[in-house]
């Protein structure tokens, strides 16, 4: 069935890219590339060398989720101005040709590293790669957005406010008889607190973390930053929230162990030394962390919940979803303990 679906998207993609001035290989087809928990990326063959085609996931998307308009409107003014930025070869509004909106992307051979380094890689990787992510985070801050035609991306006045408001309506479509008491009562404690203080508003990726970069395995090198769909302008310290979000320590609660998305685990490095080297390699303290990170942790159990959902509806396909309700149940007792206790 898939592979009848696939080979139907080919020849209509094939005719939508001779249309616009790219051809794929005579015989080539589309071959799905592993490793992304939602939107679906797809090799293929064009005459003049590799791509990607990125698109959103099957079924019913959230308000905003795997937005392939705004990905490639960054992309293609990040590309000529941060090098690990894959250039956008196309994108493609009309969603009669592949059911959904999509990009075309240049190919970059490398691989993504999640909570498991690769057989035979040093641990030592996993701290190479937090410090790849962390200068990534401050390449991408320091551009003018303006400069690059990105002033007017997002809507960073009242970004929190926004954020915590935004999710809130996803969660009640995930969990539409009633949130878990723990989301509830974490929603409420983010309503009832005070965020800090945004300051003057930088690019943020908004899931910058390891497994959004392609490495060379054999190096460690990066070679491309992937995933730009949510990419926007907002509080300077956000990207680390979202960052520290995914860092399970081993005296987390066991339960979390299983999100395992950063080498966190194996790294030996916590949370309190991801955010001091955030400042050495920053030159730039953070600011106050415990409400961002628990916003931050907050979007994650509600992201999972919404996974689960669609592998339920049969939208997703495969095992590695069946325990990701439960897995968000732990990540919001978390963040809510977190948070009670001022803490990251």
């Amino acid at each position: 069935m898939l592979a009848k679906v696939m080979e139907n998207d080919r020849d209509r993609l094939s005719v939508w890219l001779e249309s616009n001035g790219l051809a794929l290989i005579p015989g080539s087809g589309l071959r799905l590339l592993g490793g992304g928990l939602a939107n679906r990326n797809e090799r293929i063959e064009l005459t003049t060398g590799p791509a990607v085609l990125r698109r959103p996931p099957p079924g019913v998307l959230a308000a905003g989720a795997s937005d392939m308009a705004r990905e490639a409107r960054v992309m293609r003014a990040l590309a000529p101005v941060m090098p690990l930025v894959p250039r956008l070869l196309a994108y493609c509004e009309d969603a009669s040709v592949l059911g959904t909106p999509f990009v075309i992307i240049e190919y970059r051979a490398g691989i993504a590293i999640g909570g498991d380094l690769p057989p035979g890689c040093a641990s030592a990787a996993a701290g190479q790669l937090l410090a790849t992510t962390l200068n990534q985070m401050f390449a991408l801050r320091r551009i003018d957005a303006a400069a690059i035609g990105l002033g007017d991306l997002g809507r960073p006045d009242g970004f929190y406010a926004r954020q915590l408001s935004g999710w809130a309506k996803r969660a009640a479509m995930v969990w539409p008889h009633g949130l878990p008491a723990d989301a509830a009562a974490l929603l409420a404690a983010l309503q009832a607190g005070d965020a800090p203080d945004p300051g003057p508003p930088v690019l943020l990726h908004m899931d910058l973390k390891p497994d959004n970069l392609l490495v060379d395995p054999a190096t460690m090198q990066p070679i491309a930053i992937i995933d730009w769909d949510m990419a926007t302008r907002g509080p300077r310290d956000f990207d680390l929230a979202i960052l520290l979000s995914y860092w399970i320590e081993p005296g987390d609660p066991a339960a979390l162990h299983a999100l395992n998305a950063v080498p966190s685990l194996i790294s030996g490095i916590d949370r309190s030394a991801v955010m001091q080297l955030h400042d050495v390699f920053g030159g730039q303290r953070h600011g106050p962390l415990a409400w961002p990170v628990a916003l931050a942790r907050l979007r994650l159990g509600i992201a999972w919940g919404q996974l689960y959902r669609k592998w339920q509806r049969g939208e997703h396909v495969g095992d590695r979803y069946v325990g990701f309700e439960t897995l968000a149940a732990a990540i919001f007792a978390h963040a809510l303990r977190q948070l009670q206790q001022d803490l990251i």
